[in-house]
């Protein structure tokens, strides 16, 4: 045979890891999975999105990505459950341990969905359909939560085969299949056609995957650019892209966060930058790499977003330094409307480099802070993130490591809530 590759994602991950932890942890008898339940975030916090939801919860049209609000105007009596990140990072971890059993190739493309090549392993695990038939009974078995197993020679067709009918299923799309399986699909369903995307092809009269298929290259080109050709590529099945067991270094790291309330002052919303800035230089040290672009972005009350960066002389992952960057952009992008959210993202990210040209008029001690950041990352390691925090934070609302997963969404206390 040629190439084997699978795709194999996690169904209702969120939902599902939590729905198993209550039953087999916590004494629960109630699955989540079959009630209309969904897993959303802290509307007190702004946090309000439906992060997952259960497959009764569709026939309401709840929506991943909806506000809690949306969602209890569908269905009134929906069953709200807290995210619980901790809680999914173990998942995960025991659902990508299990894929290692079967093939050394495994991309883990999200937390609940990895790609595995499994070419060459018939000798060991039977045909492809007989092998992912076994890894997704595994799943079930040892960790109690199903999963699609989507199977074909190209990494973007077993994931649109792994979107086929829900749950617990095992589908081929191999490319002598795309035309009964693929080309009748509407095209908003092919993977890398957002909203967007789909508007303009349905204006250019394309509504099928097929139908893009035999679309004209030029013709989409002159219309969608690069985009149009990736496209009409991944509708003919066509995907050159490998599994890549070790992920590609990043190309920038940033964190943002949603303000509790809104920021109406310049000094508490460089409060905030702080912070970003302290999770943000905290990643960059712990890859060993520095960032030469620094960028500040903020979203206003009424979700309008600006952002602005700036090029540094010489790259940095001193935490300082960026957040005296990010308050430079900040004071030039601010107009004074109240702010409801602010992120910090870096690019141009150079490996671990001490050479910094000197500088007679600054008399700033760089390697005196970075000794000082360092000194900081090991206790945090150590004792935790709270084990060390600046002064600045003393009696403050704004968290001292904000971004990222927010502190309440990493644990839930399941005493506080209602286990059925």
């Amino acid at each position: 045979m040629g190439k084997v590759i699978f795709h194999i994602d996690v169904n209702s991950a969120f939902l599902s890891w939590e729905a198993v932890y209550r039953l087999y942890h916590l004494g629960g008898s109630v699955d989540l999975r079959e009630q209309v339940s969904a897993v959303g975030g802290d509307m007190a916090m702004r946090h309000g999105i439906i992060l997952a939801k259960s497959i009764p919860a569709k026939r309401y049209k709840i929506q991943t990505g909806e506000t809690i609000l949306e969602a209890q105007r569908k269905c009134p009596n929906l069953l709200l459950v807290p995210p619980n990140y901790g809680l999914y990072e173990r998942c995960s971890a025991a659902f990508m341990n299990i894929l290692r059993q079967y093939s050394p190739v495994v991309e883990q493309y999200s937390i609940d969905e990895a790609f595995v090549d499994m070419t060459g392993t018939e000798g060991l695990w039977g045909e492809p359909v007989t092998a992912a038939n076994r890894i997704r009974n595994q799943i079930r078995e040892e960790l109690g939560f199903t999963v699609n197993v989507g199977v074909s020679e190209n990494k973007l067709l077993a994931k649109m085969a792994s979107d086929f009918q829900k749950p617990d299923r095992v589908h081929t799309l191999w490319h002598r299949e795309i035309k009964e399986k693929m080309w009748s699909l509407p095209v908003s369903d092919l993977f890398f056609v957002g909203r967007a995307t789909a508007k303009k092809l349905l204006n250019m009269g394309i509504r099928t995957i097929g139908e893009l298929a035999h679309a004209q290259p030029d013709i989409l080109k002159s219309h969608l650019k690069k985009h149009g050709e990736v496209i009409w590529l991944f509708a003919n099945g066509q995907d050159v892209s490998v599994v890549q067991k070790e992920p590609p270094a990043n190309k920038g790291y940033g964190n943002s966060t949603t303000i509790a309330f809104d920021v109406c002052d310049a000094s508490t919303a460089k409060l905030v930058l702080l912070a970003l800035a302290e999770t943000v230089g905290t990643r960059l040290r712990a890859a060993g790499v520095r960032a030469e672009v620094i960028a500040v972005g903020i979203k206003t009350y009424d979700l309008q977003y600006a952002s602005h960066q700036m090029t540094l002389n010489y790259a940095t992952n001193i935490t300082i330094e960026i957040h005296r960057c990010a308050c430079q952009l900040f004071d030039q992008l601010w107009d004074g409307t109240a702010i409801r959210h602010l992120g910090i993202h870096t690019s141009r990210i150079r490996d671990h480099q001490d050479m910094r040209q000197l500088d007679m008029f600054d008399t700033t001690d760089y390697e005196k802070l970075e000794k000082v950041d360092a000194t900081v990352d090991r206790i945090r390691r150590r004792y935790g993130n709270d084990a060390v925090m600046r002064a600045a934070f003393a009696g403050s609302p704004i968290d001292h490591m904000s971004g990222g997963i927010s502190r309440e969404k990493r644990t839930v206390d399941y005493k506080k809530v209602k286990v059925d």
